[in-house]
């Protein structure tokens, strides 16, 4: 797997470099390896995102305006040490407390814990919301125990926005549980990806095979499923979706009438033709259901390297939801200006 890089082993410190040369100065390089807004309001409740790096644009590039307050970034696929999370905690408070909001990971718990802990020494309140919106790796009676997947997208959108005017860490918080909750992804592999320091693929996979369930760190998935033609196996995702939430006693079915933000994701090497396919058929199976699409996002936003693969996520929406979605953000991974696709 050829890469353009210099040291393999410096590539988390050399990309962080440069995705704050890509802000422009609107961001900043802090202790270890962290990017924090330039500008962050006193007695704002403070927003902070992290994980491994390797995923790019996410998490990272999640950092902006009415978005994410800073990142802490770990090596490639690895989760970000104790220090770097308590330096990048340390250089966002600003008085009103740290939402932590992450994939669920248990590396990322377990050092993101580890931190919180060394905050407290610092009187900093620390909250933590973990991203759980993988159906495929665990039963919606065990949702708790799911991995963070490109769900994260909406979900840090909606908990940027909501931050600028929370009062308190606890409706924050409250915020982003909700979301979490209602958001829900089905992501499918047909190529691994590679770890920049062997250069070698994290799994393999026959040519007529489909990880089904990949996760974002190069993991091959729950299970495999036999290659399929677009449309099939957008109707086998989606499918999967509908019947998790169907299946969950803490969320309402996805029922006609009900409205979400539609995310179309490639994992790296899949293509702006593959996924525009996708969302064709998936728009058509949602009007079909009575599924209004409220806004939509697509393209390589949550990689894996060069995993060839894509993945769909549900984030149903409503009227506090979409006050909040509706808000302009902008950075080097998502933009978008003000209102939503059908305003």
């Amino acid at each position: 797997m050829k890469k353009l890089l210099n040291d393999p082993l410096r590539c988390a410190d050399e990309l962080l470099e440069g995705l704050v040369d890509a802000y422009n100065g609107d961001c900043l390089h802090v202790g270890t390896r962290s990017i924090v807004k330039k500008e962050i309001p006193e007695g704002k409740v403070a927003l902070l995102v992290g994980g491994g790096s390797g995923h790019e644009p996410i998490y990272h590039g999640l950092v902006g305006r009415n978005l994410a307050d800073g990142a802490a970034c770990g090596d490639i696929f690895a989760a970000p040490p104790p220090n770097i999370a308590l330096e990048a905690t340390q250089a966002v408070h600003r008085g009103k407390g740290v939402l932590y909001l992450y994939g669920n990971y248990a590396g990322d718990v377990l050092n993101f814990d580890l931190a919180a802990d060394l905050a407290s020494d610092d009187d900093i309140e620390v909250r933590t919301v973990l991203i759980w919106d993988d159906v495929c790796s665990a039963p919606p009676t065990r949702k708790k125990d799911r991995r963070g997947i490109a769900g994260l997208v909406p979900i840090v959108k909606l908990v940027g926005a909501a931050s600028q005017t929370a009062t308190s860490l606890d409706k924050l918080e409250a915020l982003a549980r909700k979301a979490v909750l209602q958001t829900r992804s089905v992501g499918v592999s047909m190529a691994p990806g590679s770890i920049p320091a062997t250069g070698k693929p994290t799994f393999e996979i026959a040519d007529d095979r489909i990880g089904l369930g990949m996760g974002i760190h190069g993991e091959p998935g729950v299970g495999e499923i036999p290659m399929a033609k677009a449309d099939d196996l957008v109707a086998q995702m989606i499918d999967l979706i509908f019947t998790d939430y169907q299946t969950d006693e803490e969320v309402a079915d996805l029922e006609a009438g009900n409205e979400i933000v539609l995310f179309v994701n490639s994992l790296g090497s899949t293509t702006m033709m593959e996924l525009l396919i996708a969302l064709r058929k998936a728009k058509s199976i949602l009007t079909e259901r009575g599924i209004q699409i409220y806004d939509v996002i697509i393209g390589p936003l949550v990689t894996c390297q060069e995993m060839s693969g894509l993945s769909f996520s549900f984030t149903r929406m409503d009227d506090e939801l979409k006050k909040y979605w509706d808000m302009p953000c902008q950075s080097v991974c998502y933009s978008k200006m003000e209102g939503h696709q059908g305003a």
